[in-house]
């Protein structure tokens, strides 16, 4: 089996290093060439991963083509909102019944779709060609070979299977999921309640205040897969819990470390200016807020987190107005 990974970020770089780990060939596709030189020759992704030396089996290019030359898996790592742009670039040149990887954890400004959806309606694939990485995988520690777990969700558990053995190492163990709805809403929604947990960080709120973001985070997560037909086991696992946590609790986490900028004081605009990768949770929060009013799911936390990121409301408002709500029962809405 060979392997394809389509943008030279983080979190592309390094689950390209878990492929060829598990003794899966992986091409990294960078956009630059540049960088992609800087990582075939030297080992090191200076832009993304500083500081880590990869393995020696990891090739890249920026030749789209040669990368997708021959792949069993093609792996797409490129910012969410610039999915179908790119997908629809590199369509021409995907291998018939190649299985497509999303590493993605967002939602589509304007149509709310998610990435599996996204890669269907642009590359023409079924459901069982497309499949889901997603889980509590904080890229620098894993490229550092640190213990980590995911879940890789397909409807086609044989296609799953494929995928899981193929990213399987010493140091990084993949569970398969047939519920590929509620593994993407779980990475989705997750980073905008990193933005709120970041937040309370900068405003040097306690740890209460976190749990409760953390705990509430999930219930409205839950809500809103409930309403889109995902099973609830998945927000209790790896991809629901498991990835809410590693990205509200971790400094390496871009969405939380956002909120803690905003939390300080900074404006909307100057953190967008300081940061380097992208916060996915910035722009999905408006796309996963319309997609939960499309199909009525209240969805307090990721209100407010618009209405700071794009509305203007003070982040000095943002505690009062969460806890001022009516009070309801812990479980309702599902």
């Amino acid at each position: 089996m060979k392997a394809a990974v389509m943008g030279a970020g983080s979190w592309g770089t390094t689950f390209a290093q878990v492929l060829c780990d598990a003794g899966t060939p992986a091409a990294l596709f960078a956009r630059s060439p540049e960088l992609a030189k800087v990582i075939s020759t030297t080992r090191q992704n200076p832009a993304y991963l500083p500081g880590i030396t990869l393995t020696d089996a990891l090739r890249a290019t920026a030749d789209p083509a040669e990368a997708l030359d021959g792949a069993d898996l093609v792996v797409l790592a490129v910012p969410a909102q610039s999915l179908r742009e790119n997908l629809a670039r590199w369509a021409p040149l995907l291998p018939p019944g190649a299985l497509l990887v999303s590493l993605m954890k967002g939602i589509e400004l304007g149509t709310c779709s998610r990435m599996s959806e996204v890669i269907s309606q642009v590359a023409g694939a079924p459901a069982e060609r497309i499949a889901v990485v997603s889980g509590p995988n904080l890229s620098r520690e894993i490229a550092r070979r640190e213990h980590a777990a995911t879940v890789v969700a397909c409807t086609d558990n044989a296609a799953a299977e494929r995928l899981q053995r193929a990213c399987h190492t010493g140091y990084f163990r993949p569970y398969t999921n047939p519920d590929v709805t509620g593994c993407e809403l779980g990475g989705a929604v997750k980073n905008v309640i990193a933005l709120g947990v970041g937040m309370a960080v900068g405003m040097g709120l306690g740890d209460n205040t976190r749990a409760m973001l953390i705990t509430r985070g999930l219930a409205e997560t839950a809500r809103l897969g409930a309403a889109l037909g995902a099973d609830p086991h998945t927000f209790a696992g790896l991809a629901g819990m498991g990835d809410l946590v590693a990205t509200c609790s971790s400094p390496l986490s871009r969405n939380r470390t956002f909120g803690e900028n905003l939390g300080r004081g900074m404006a909307v605009e100057d953190v967008i200016a300081i940061t380097r990768q992208t916060a996915e949770g910035v722009k999905s929060s408006q796309s996963v807020l319309e997609l939960a009013k499309r199909h009525g799911v209240e969805m307090p936390i990721t209100e407010v987190m618009v209405a700071v990121m794009h509305h203007g409301l003070e982040v000095s408002k943002v505690a009062t107005l969460l806890t001022s709500r009516s009070a309801k029962p812990e479980r309702y809405g599902i």
